[in-house]
């Protein structure tokens, strides 16, 4: 069975509805263009009560397969869930920071920026790091 486009996922999930009260913004390598068979969708969000967000993640995500809910003990102390849903993996990352201050978000975009200006070549030459087994921000260094 193919699995729907991503963007369809998002949809049948309810993902960006479920967390619109956190400033959903979809970020890495599906919207860069850089996605592989494995990649997953990662969603990051303004949690600015971790605690409020763990339940607002559990009640919309827990019944999802694969799901597992998790609190770093350091930092702002993010929260980060996992799951699989209509043939995708998800990641939902929550932080006290807003989500253009996260520095996932920030690397999105030096990401997406470094891409328009490097054109075609310099994709093709991160798409080939990535296809040999390396993580997107390391592909980007490397080159």
């Amino acid at each position: 069975m193919k699995r729907p486009h991503y963007r369809e996922a998002l949809r049948r999930v309810g993902a960006m509805t479920a967390l619109a009260g956190f400033d959903p913004h979809l970020a890495g390598t599906l919207q860069l263009g850089l996605n592989l068979p494995t990649s997953d969708l990662d969603i990051l969000c303004h949690a600015a009560e971790p605690d409020i967000f763990a339940v607002a993640l559990w009640v919309a995500f827990s019944g999802e397969k694969d799901f597992s809910l998790r609190q770093w003990i350091v930092g702002d102390r993010p929260v980060i869930a996992s799951f699989s849903a209509h043939g995708w993996p998800f990641q939902v990352f929550g932080q006290k920071k807003p989500v253009r201050k996260q520095n996932g978000w920030r690397h999105f975009l030096v990401e997406r920026r470094l891409l328009r200006l490097g054109g075609t070549t310099f994709r093709a030459a991160i798409m080939r790091e990535r296809v040999l087994g390396m993580k997107t921000e390391p592909a980007f260094a490397s080159y």
